[in-house]
């Protein structure tokens, strides 16, 4: 079952509700992690990913939309194996790291404009 809202949950046996996978929270935080990355490159930040950081090699759009069509085909195999948890993960996972850029982008943005 896919779902563009993350509210609804799906039933897993005895154990509570599940969140329903979202493509739609997928695909939007695909995007942000794109723009988030990019940006952090641009003011300076490194990649923190060994995998990802051996892939810039090729530049940076290049590696982020290698890592997207990877991410792509493990939410499509999870979809096909009827595996909705790993759809979920994935979107946690990826929140975690466009949050984890912002605050890089934050960080890197205050330590340039120190207060006096």
């Amino acid at each position: 079952m896919v779902s563009a809202n993350m509210s609804e949950s799906v039933s897993v046996g005895r154990h509570a509700h599940f969140p329903a996978p979202s493509l739609t929270v997928f695909i939007a935080l695909q995007a942000l992690d794109i723009f988030t990355t990019l940006l952090g490159l641009q003011l300076g930040a490194r990649e923190g990913s060994l995998f990802l950081g051996r892939l810039m090699r090729a530049g940076p759009l290049a590696a982020l939309l290698i890592a997207k069509i990877i991410a792509v085909l493990l939410v499509a195999m999870a979809l096909r194996f009827k595996r909705p948890r790993v759809v979920v993960f994935l979107n946690y996972w990826l929140a975690a790291v466009v949050s984890w850029n912002l605050i890089v982008i934050l960080m890197s943005q205050l330590s340039a404009h120190p207060r006096h």
